[in-house]
């Protein structure tokens, strides 16, 4: 028997993260239908954070991507790529989340908590970080 997980990206990608890395995740979040030039079909086999309109997860399951403003700074309104995903994985999957993580550390804006996954029935979840344009280490 398989054991399920819920999974969650949160995180701001740096305003300049380049538009290869948004039409990635784009696809990977279910937005786009068609896999990007230069995406590798091994590595990037399926979208990972397309969600799943009848999901079992309390809530559903959902994906964000928007430019976002971030504040103000001397030279004006300062904006990053607001990321937000929360999917159901079964345990198979899991290992796939390094094709996220790898895809999302170079860009993200600050660094420290990224998100998380959690078997769906477990209170604690494990929480994974990015910092230095790469991502903590997994415990699966």
């Amino acid at each position: 028997m398989s054991l399920h997980f819920e999974v969650v990206f949160t995180c701001f990608l740096r305003d300049d993260t380049p538009d290869a890395v948004l039409d990635a995740l784009r696809w990977h979040l279910g937005f786009i239908s068609e896999r990007p030039s230069g995406l590798g079909e091994e590595e990037h086999a399926y979208p990972l954070l397309e969600p799943d309109p009848d999901g079992p997860l309390p809530g559903g399951d959902c994906a964000s991507l928007r430019r976002q403003s971030r504040g103000f700074g001397a030279d004006g309104e300062i904006h990053a790529w607001g990321l937000f995903s929360r999917n159901y994985w079964l345990d198979d999957d899991l290992g796939e989340l390094v094709v996220i993580l790898r895809l999302l550390a170079p860009h993200v804006e600050e660094p420290g908590f990224g998100g998380y996954f959690r078997e769906e029935y477990a209170a604690e979840p494990t929480v994974f970080t990015f910092q230095d344009g790469t991502y903590g280490s997994l415990k699966l």
